[in-house]
């Protein structure tokens, strides 16, 4: 990914607010009053993990414009790590989670790396996009 100059600090930002504002209005998008947004892909019934857990989970990541950050489906690896150790909008998020369900999470910067970014993968103030489905609590 190119450096990020100044200017794109702003904009990015300004992407971000305009993305999580329009996205709140559409069909089945519940947020929260930290402001993450999410949509519940397919329920199920079970036991939700606590940030005590350790989880393993299925996710695609991507940025609003689709690029592809991780994708743990294509390569049929499945992640686990301990929740508290999760960035803030996944620990959030993965505890409304039931073992077997799969929600798309959008995630706002504050609740992600926010002004700093992520080693050139992820640009600053980035949102980001995470198809979950929690396979297990560990």
């Amino acid at each position: 990914m190119a450096k990020q100059g100044k200017g794109s600090l702003g904009l990015n930002r300004k992407q971000s607010i305009e993305f999580f504002k329009k996205n709140k209005n559409k069909k089945g998008i519940v947020q929260t009053s930290s402001g993450l947004q999410y949509l519940i892909r397919e329920k199920a019934v079970g036991e939700k993990p606590t940030l005590a857990d350790s989880v393993t989970i299925n996710q695609r990541i991507t940025l609003i414009d689709g690029t592809i950050l991780a994708d743990s489906y294509s390569k049929d690896d499945a992640d686990t790590f301990p929740l508290s150790e999760a960035i803030q909008g996944l620990k959030e998020g993965i505890c409304l989670m039931s073992v077997g369900e799969k929600y798309r999470f959008f995630v706002p910067p504050e609740l992600a790396w926010g002004k700093k970014g992520s080693k050139n993968k992820i640009p600053p103030y980035a949102t980001l996009i995470f198809d979950i489905k929690l396979e297990k609590i560990v």
